[in-house]
């Protein structure tokens, strides 16, 4: 399987606007690490920014688990890249 970086933009008032789906984005989350697909995802530290790491069969697969998140749906991600990566090491 193929490894893919994921780097994208919150909107402004996060921590506020979030809330409401907060659990079922973890939990969606949760879901994808069990799976295997998901290796680590988390903000930066300004809240500004998300950054992700999935392992998976195609761009269009990472690209679909974004888009079914509660946080793209609900424009909590205002952006987001998929970039095929080369794990080094």
């Amino acid at each position: 399987m193929a490894k893919f970086v994921v780097m994208g933009h919150y909107c402004e008032d996060v921590l506020q606007r979030r809330e409401p789906y907060r659990q079922a984005h973890l939990d969606g989350l949760a879901r994808q690490k069990a799976q295997g697909v998901l290796m680590t995802i988390g903000p930066t530290q300004d809240l500004r920014r998300f950054f992700g790491i999935y392992e998976a069969e195609s761009a269009e697969q990472v690209r679909a688990l974004i888009e079914q998140d509660p946080y793209w749906q609900n424009g909590i991600w205002t952006d987001y890249e998929v970039i095929p990566w080369i794990q080094a090491i």
